[in-house]
């Protein structure tokens, strides 16, 4: 088990290496400057402008005069936000987008699993075609047009929940979560669907039913922990997921969170914002990637003597 983290781990270092450089030079490549929004200023400010961001060394200095600092944990400074550091502004965000993932990861998860079990209990009838048909909706439609429809309709016209903002109150947050986690619950209604089909015509589970062990027994005690395996395994990318894809919703419910810096820094070409969220952001996909590998095998025992071989 503990050579499979480590060959994991050792897996992961030249993917978020690979990360740091194909966005360095992407970034640099795109037209603009970080620059370019300012006010006409003469050549010798852009000049000293230029030398205090070191954008004025030759490309390959800046990438490793860049990898340097970003092992020592420095992520440099902010283009955008003077006096600002990259490391500020996302211990700022990540918290209220970590919030915003949470929820939606719950509602996800609540919505999902319950529509996949009912689903397999009684498949190819109505009990299984409308959720995954609500299901497949769900994946087809994308936040940036469900997150508008959901504020037009219980914002608006219904004028139950706001519509905007991220404060104390309960209801700022119900409909930016549902937006966020409707995707996630619809991939997770199909695969706790798959999961307890696959499980449900196991030998086992007849050999229950032959003890004559109530059905909802034989379901909760018998039938779901493996079940709902593929859920779990899906569980870490699917965090890590929704933190990386609430940008969409944070900017149309204007939540502050990292996903508002983002975008902000995309439109102003801040490189270093731009670098560091998306290095920090893969590092969270790695991850939770390996946690769920991780919880996967210890649910199952099979997965388990596979690591130890």
């Amino acid at each position: 088990m503990w050579r499979f983290i480590g060959f994991r781990f050792l897996q992961a270092i030249p993917v978020i290496l690979a990360v740091i450089t194909v966005t360095f030079f992407l970034v640099r490549a795109a037209p603009g400057g970080p620059f370019d929004q300012e006010k006409a200023v003469s050549d010798q400010v852009r000049a000293a402008l230029e030398a205090r961001y070191q954008l004025d060394l030759p490309m390959h200095e800046q990438y490793f005069s860049y990898l340097e600092d970003l092992f020592r944990g420095d992520m440099g400074p902010s283009f955008y936000y003077p006096g600002r550091t990259v490391n500020d502004l996302i211990f700022q965000g990540l918290p209220i987008t970590a919030e915003l993932g949470f929820y939606a990861l719950v509602i996800a998860l609540v919505i999902g699993c319950l529509a996949g079990v009912l689903a397999a209990l009684k498949p190819n009838t109505a009990q299984d075609y409308v959720p995954m048909s609500v299901a497949m909706i769900g994946i087809c439609m994308p936040s940036f047009l469900l997150g508008p429809l959901l504020v037009l309709i219980f914002g608006i016209w219904l004028d139950l929940l706001p519509v905007s903002g991220w404060g104390n109150s309960a209801g700022d947050k119900i409909l930016p979560s549902i937006t966020l986690g409707a995707m996630t619950a619809a991939y997770i209604a199909r695969l706790s669907r798959s999961g307890m089909l696959e499980v449900l015509n196991q030998d086992y589970m007849r050999t229950a039913r032959a003890k004559g062990l109530p059905e909802y027994v034989v379901v909760i005690k018998h039938a779901l922990r493996g079940g709902l395996l593929p859920v779990v395994s899906y569980l870490g990318p699917a965090f890590a997921a929704l933190l990386s894809g609430s940008f969409v919703v944070e900017t149309v419910f204007q939540i502050p969170g990292l996903g508002r810096f983002y975008i902000q820094a995309a439109f102003n070409r801040d490189y270093t914002m731009i670098l560091g969220t998306t290095v920090f952001l893969s590092t969270l996909i790695v991850f939770f990637n390996l946690l769920s590998d991780i919880v996967a095998a210890w649910l199952n025992p099979r997965l388990r003597y596979q690591f130890r071989k």
